[in-house]
């Protein structure tokens, strides 16, 4: 009896057999091939649907589909080895492995050494040890499994001894047919087949639609009864509501990172923070009133509950937002403050200074100075950005420079642009960002640093205002800006060119903000001293309202 035999003549678990008229590919399958261009071969289209309705666990429609089209859903080879190691004929199992053509080395060795340790432990469990002691020494060089794996299976060995392992023939069935799902997994095709095939392909194809679809707005699934395509009406291009509480030019406004709240900021020296109300209307929660210059920027933290206004060369103020009342001044009267940005803990804050030697500071909210960036590699700041994660500090400064700062590592990399920025702007997962520029153009970058040239996108009007951007809808799928020909600008972030321009305003427009939470909803901050807030179409408002309804 040969070394791997030494346990096959023991009674092996009940199991369906193979019969004799096992289920094989035969020519006329394996060569006819399916679809309009003749791409897709017929029996790996019907091996991938077998294996689909085994997932979704209709075993006998698969088996009827097996039975009817003559197509098995394992392989031969691999059915082959279903049976050896099944009815523990181990010298089989191993030969098998081994004539399998075009597996790779690591493959190949990966499939032995789960083999083969499966093999050891079954010995171990009927008190073998010689026979699996005898068996590292005289074979498993032969194999080439490389010397870790070696070592692998002569600590499973000293492990299973130690331990006493005293396995059932129905235990160490389970077990083999344990060892076939993870081969199964490991083998390559056409010997077994990837893991939901046919749910990836599709989603492949639905996900190449979204891709390509310029209006896509949604989240979650989509039909595939036909090819996906949404109109206009996913994004917000209908005036819903004008905001008229401000006295003069409107230059900020940001919603909250929950979108139960909209924050705007004006030359008439307030900020006002506005509730979204659940019928989508905008209602006045509070007028804040300390600045004594015109409020020039806005930042929610992150859990919402405070909100941070810059004056036009002020400093910068803390507010309650629940009460509505100023809670901290931060810097001394002389540092003005050009933009600010908090850390995703809510606790700690920077501003960015327009003088060039107060530079960055990071502050606590009672106050504290944790941390300062200045000097001449810090000249004004003109606007900054915190990443999500709270990794990277991203600041704009000397008018054509951009500095990603890796705050935990302090690693740094400038990027700079030809023309001068006025605004910079952070996608929601913090890996990329967008920049407006004097020339009439957005360029969006990645954080990491791994596009060498920016995305551009164009048609808006820029030559001397500060004009602000955003990124939006589902997934941060678009970007819009404000223009100083009175328009808000739409882009889907795939095409330079934009999607939709809104009319309405009278003016300049210089911010824009979209809702987080509702990606049907746009806010835009004018000088005809309003903000408007953009939303679907009628009909698809209504729509929109029936799905929450049910």
């Amino acid at each position: 009896m040969g070394i791997l035999e030494c346990r096959k003549s023991e009674k092996s678990p009940k199991r369906r057999k193979l019969c004799k008229n096992s289920l094989t590919m035969d020519s006329d399958s394996s060569s006819a091939v399916l679809g309009s261009k003749g791409l897709i071969r017929k029996n790996e289209f019907v091996r991938v649907i077998i294996q689909c309705l085994l997932s979704l666990g209709f075993s006998k429609s698969a088996s009827c589909l097996e039975l009817e089209s003559s197509i098995s859903y394992k392989s031969k080879e691999f059915q082959a080895i279903e049976s050896e190691l099944l009815d523990a004929n181990w010298e089989e199992c191993i030969k098998s492995l081994n004539e399998l053509k075009g597996l790779t080395d690591e493959i190949q060795s990966s499939a032995l050494f789960l083999v083969i340790k499966q093999y050891l432990l079954e010995c171990l469990s009927h008190g073998d040890d010689m026979t699996a002691l005898t068996f590292l020494q005289k074979r498993v060089s032969d194999l080439k499994l490389g010397k870790e794996k070696v070592h692998n299976l002569a600590f499973t060995i000293l492990f299973t001894k130690e331990k006493g392992v005293n396995e059932t023939n129905d235990n160490l069935h389970e077990l083999r047919k344990k060892l076939l799902v993870e081969l199964e997994t490991l083998l390559p095709s056409p010997f077994t087949i990837p893991e939901r095939r046919l749910e990836h392909l599709v989603e492949t194809v639905v996900t190449s639609q979204i891709d390509s679809c310029l209006y896509h707005n949604l989240s979650g699934a989509v039909s595939i009864y036909e090819d996906h395509c949404c109109s206009n009406d996913q994004i917000p291009t209908e005036t819903i509501q004008i905001l008229t509480a401000h006295d003069d030019e409107v230059w900020f406004v940001q919603f909250s990172n929950n979108g139960e709240y909209l924050a705007s900021s004006s030359s008439d020296c307030t900020a006002v923070i506005w509730k979204v109300v659940e019928d989508g209307t905008f209602t006045v929660k509070h007028a804040l009133k300390s600045h004594q210059k015109a409020v020039s920027f806005v930042a929610w933290s992150p859990d919402d509950t405070m909100l941070l206004t810059c004056g036009n060369l002020e400093n910068v103020k803390l507010w309650d937002v629940e009460t509505g009342m100023c809670k901290r001044t931060f810097g001394d009267p002389n540092f003005i403050v050009s933009s600010c940005a908090w850390f995703p803990d809510s606790k700690k804050l920077v501003c960015g200074s327009s003088d060039p030697e107060k530079g960055i500071c990071m502050w606590d909210c009672e106050g504290n100075e944790l941390r300062v960036w200045r000097g001449a590699r810090i000249p004004k700041v003109l606007d900054l950005a915190v990443t999500s994660d709270g990794d990277y500090l991203i600041s704009v400064f000397s008018d054509k420079d951009i500095r990603i700062l890796n705050v935990i590592t302090n690693a740094e990399r400038v990027v700079s642009e030809e023309h001068p920025i006025t605004s910079l702007s952070l996608s929601a997962d913090g890996k990329f960002f967008i920049v407006n520029l004097n020339s009439q153009e957005i360029h969006m970058w990645d954080v990491v640093g791994d596009l060498k040239e920016p995305v551009k996108y164009t048609g808006h009007r820029q030559h001397k205002y500060v004009i602000r951007s955003c990124f939006g809808g589902c997934n941060s799928k678009f970007i819009a800006s404000g223009s100083e020909n009175s328009e808000v600008y739409i882009w889907n972030r795939q095409k330079s060119e934009p999607i939709a321009v809104l009319s309405g305003h009278s003016m300049t427009v210089n911010s824009v903000s979209w809702n987080p939470r509702n990606p049907y909803l746009l806010a835009s901050a004018s000088d005809d001293h309003t903000v408007r807030i953009w939303g679907p179409t009628k009909s698809k408002a209504n729509e929109i309202l029936v799905k929450e309804s049910c």
